[in-house]
């Protein structure tokens, strides 16, 4: 059964139990009592062996009967409800008209079997009144003992709000309490827009009112910490209450949504919110069996593999259990937080870090020789727009001539299949980043033409928290208290969050054809104002009230908006067998020219040569166009 469908409330099972049984026991106590009293009326016409020198006018069989009855009309009262358990100022009304009805119908029933003893009936019931005033007033001075216990127990602590009374806020309240979360914070309330809810108790813990009050109710207690425990939830009311509870400023965490949770859901599944929770992308399916076919038992090399789209590839490599990952990177800093990760996440895995430069095509022979990988996927990349302005000689050395390297040294070494990652801004390029990532397409293109290898790349958009993404240029000015640098209140982005980059990555390896380009879905573009004013407000502040919004003007290279096919892919894009993942068909190259024309400005860049950009225009024609178009824009 899912997660979704369970209803059930143990705790409450378990007190309905116990005021079921002890109703049954006052019942019976009441009808004793009632035979007892001289003018009851009973007759002594069946031995019933209570007591030494009395008889009962009761058979075993209808002091049942009449239980049932009782039992049967308290449940129709929702004497056993949730409210009454924690007691309201109507229940003695509702304790009285049951009564009444119960006795009514046992009377019912003796007058149809034609009994004589109609006043000990009356009397039983009228018994039964006090007991169950009594019984009641017991019950919740025990309760309220508990909760004073509770409190005790939580001088000290910081005091938390569960939103969701639901299952899974029943959930959580139970793992704090049986102390599988340590830390320093107690359930001090509940909120839930279920008005049947609010004014119940959960373990001693009120639901104090509705989740619009989430706010008031922080102030009101002191709360420190909230948990959204609703894993149901829907995409925009996800995003509405993210954004209210991070406006308290409390520290927040959320359960996990219903498809992540496979089965009993542990604390694991209580995570920290995160921007992601914010723009809420859409779950990526994968077809996992077509991408464990070539990566498991299989080497794979991931170069560039410490940065943060390099490092989730390869934690998603490492779910498809390959015999040996290998990560390469210049930077050893990187590399070795990723083996440390590793052998804490997967001890099973055998990884190795190898530090090195794909500039240098000597030291990737020297890589591939030694672990002869089946599988490379090549993400060493500049890819900072402003900075490959200023030095378009470094972003051609390390995008053009390592991919040169890495693409040749695999396909010399045997390697089986290729993946490069592109982006976006490769697409009719108006900066020095974007045209060598157009140049990279043509290097795999060209090479999947003339080498049994496998050759493709994967185009795609901005990623949510890489290295120098917009998000956490936006983090850091909100942190110093603004402004909020935007560069144009209409440019747009497509995005996607590191994880579903990686896996969609992965997803157009397995699809296999030597020489394309796949293009990611990533559904709509983002206009950057909008996701600066929900960060702003994820971080507890209001737009250009409390935290300004600067417009900056565009950056050197930089686009209003993203393209991800030219204009002569978009006319043969493709359809492929995943829907997040298209192919275009690849625009032919000039066998000839394109050797000469690549050649020339590799070894403009080794020199620093400034005829560099001119190559450059020569090899991707667009990119002039492109960038001309740019900067009437500006203008």
């Amino acid at each position: 059964m899912s997660l979704k469908h369970i209803k059930i409330n143990m705790d409450h099972i378990a007190r309905v139990i116990v005021l079921v049984v002890a109703d049954m026991v006052l019942i019976t106590v009441a009808f004793i009592f009632a035979t007892w009293l001289p003018f009851s009326g009973a007759e002594s016409h069946y031995q019933f062996p209570f007591y030494v020198n009395q008889v009962i006018a009761f058979t075993y069989f209808q002091l049942i009967v009449y239980t049932a009855i009782y039992l049967v009309t308290f449940a129709a009262f929702r004497l056993y409800s949730k409210n009454w358990l924690e007691g309201l100022s109507t229940e003695n009304i509702y304790v009285l008209a049951a009564v009444g009805v119960g006795t009514g119908l046992i009377f019912a029933v003796n007058v149809l079997f034609g009994n004589d003893y109609k006043l000990s009936l009356f009397l039983a019931g009228m018994l039964l009144i006090p007991f169950l005033f009594v019984e009641r007033f017991l019950f919740r001075s025990l309760q309220r003992a508990r909760r004073l216990m509770l409190n005790r127990q939580n001088s000290g602590k910081a005091p938390m709000l569960i939103v969701g009374a639901g299952f899974f806020g029943k959930y959580v309240q139970a793992q704090i309490l049986a102390g599988i979360v340590k830390g320093s914070s107690y359930v001090a309330a509940f909120v839930d827009d279920d008005p049947k809810k609010i004014g119940t108790r959960i373990r001693g813990v009120k639901v104090v009112g509705k989740t619009s009050e989430i706010p008031s109710v922080v102030n009101r207690l002191g709360i420190r910490e909230i948990i959204l425990a609703i894993p149901s939830i829907t995409e925009a009311r996800q995003i509405e209450l993210v954004a209210l509870c991070k406006s308290t400023k409390c520290r927040v965490r959320m359960v996990s949504p219903l498809s992540d949770l496979d089965a009993q859901p542990t604390m694991r599944d209580i995570r920290e919110i995160s921007i992601d929770d914010i723009l809420f992308r859409p779950e990526v399916k994968l077809d996992k069996e077509s991408i464990a076919e070539y990566i498991q038992h299989k080497t794979v090399l991931i170069t560039g593999g410490g940065g943060s789209i390099g490092s989730e590839i390869c934690r998603q490599t490492a779910m498809f259990y390959p015999s040996k990952l290998v990560i390469f990177d210049v930077y050893e800093n990187n590399a070795y937080e990723m083996l440390m990760e590793f052998k804490r996440r997967y001890p099973w895995l055998d990884v190795s870090i190898r530090i090195g430069s794909v500039r240098d095509k000597t030291r990737m022979d020297e890589v591939m020789a030694e672990f002869t990988p089946d599988l490379v996927v090549h993400c060493a990349a500049h890819k900072h727009v402003p900075l490959m302005e200023e030095c378009p000689a470094e972003a051609i050395k390390n995008n053009v001539i390592g991919t040169y390297n890495v693409i040749h040294s695999a396909g010399e070494h045997g390697v089986k299949r290729f993946v490069q990652l592109s982006t976006d801004k490769a697409v009719n390029p108006t900066n020095v980043m974007g045209a060598s990532k157009r140049v990279t397409e043509l290097i795999v293109q060209d090479y999947a033409k003339q080498s049994p290898m496998k050759c493709m790349t994967v185009r795609f958009g901005n990623v949510l928290g890489s290295y120098g993404s917009v998000i956490p240029l936006f983090e850091s000015q909100i942190r110093a208290g603004g402004p909020v640098q935007v560069t144009h209140p209409d440019i747009t982005r497509y995005f996607m969050t590191i994880p579903e980059a990686a896996q969609l990555v992965l997803q157009a390896g397995a699809l296999g054809e030597s020489g394309a380009i796949y293009v990611l879905n990533m559904g709509s573009p983002v206009r950057i104002m909008d996701l600066a004013e929900k960060l702003i407000r994820y971080y507890g502040y209001t737009p250009n009230e409390d935290m300004p919004i600067e417009i900056i003007g565009l950056r050197p290279g930089e686009k209003m908006y993203e393209e991800l096919t030219l204009d002569e892919e978009e006319q043969s894009l493709l359809e492929t067998s995943h829907n997040r993942i298209y192919r275009t068909q690849p625009l032919p190259i000039d066998d000839q020219a394109f050797p000469v024309k690549l050649s020339a400005l590799m070894e403009a860049s080794l020199k620093n040569d400034p005829a560099l950009l001119d190559l450059l225009i020569d090899l991707v024609p667009n990119y002039s166009c492109a960038k001309k178009n740019r900067q009437q824009e500006r203008n």
